[in-house]
């Protein structure tokens, strides 16, 4: 287990009692050792600082009490924003009908990068068209996604998608 997904073992429970969902950990190694996690309300709304300050709050308390980063660091916590990371195979199921950008581990079609609409899931296969052609992408496979910033995510995000 890697120190992204222990914090998540430890934090998780915690988010999920206050009804917060995690999108992402990232252990950054810079100058300050930034710990960036990023959430979301489970309910789809969006996230407020309030909020977020109260997840910080729990977030740091949960670490210290189990202690699993032994050099010092710096607790980052925000939403994860509009044009948001996927990190989740049902992220791809949710945002489907919006565009986003998959780059994989390994080529697939002699291809790494993908830009185009999601399509849903399958299986554990993320499905996107691009300029046309449909893929299914394991998402094993998956080494960075995101959704793009377009006018209709603006405008549905407003709506809480």
């Amino acid at each position: 287990m890697n120190l992204e997904q222990k914090i998540e073992s430890i934090i998780e429970p915690v988010l999920l009692d206050m009804d917060i969902e995690i999108v992402k950990i990232a252990f950054l190694n810079d100058e300050k050792n930034t710990l960036q996690i990023l959430i979301e309300n489970t309910n789809r709304k969006a996230i407020d600082i309030d909020r977020i300050a109260r997840a910080s709050r729990a977030i740091s308390a949960s670490i210290d009490v189990e202690d699993p980063i032994t050099k010092e660091y710096v607790l980052e916590v925000s939403s994860p924003g509009i044009d948001r990371p996927l990190t989740k195979l049902n992220h791809f199921e949710r945002f489907a009908g919006y565009e986003a950008k998959v780059e994989l581990a390994n080529l697939i079609d002699n291809r790494k990068r993908f830009r185009g609409i999601l399509k849903g899931i399958s299986e554990e296969n993320l499905l996107i068209e691009v300029d046309g052609e449909d893929f299914e992408l394991p998402f094993d496979e998956v080494s960075k996604a995101k959704l793009v910033l377009t006018d209709k995510l603006i405008k549905d995000s407003k709506e809480g998608i």
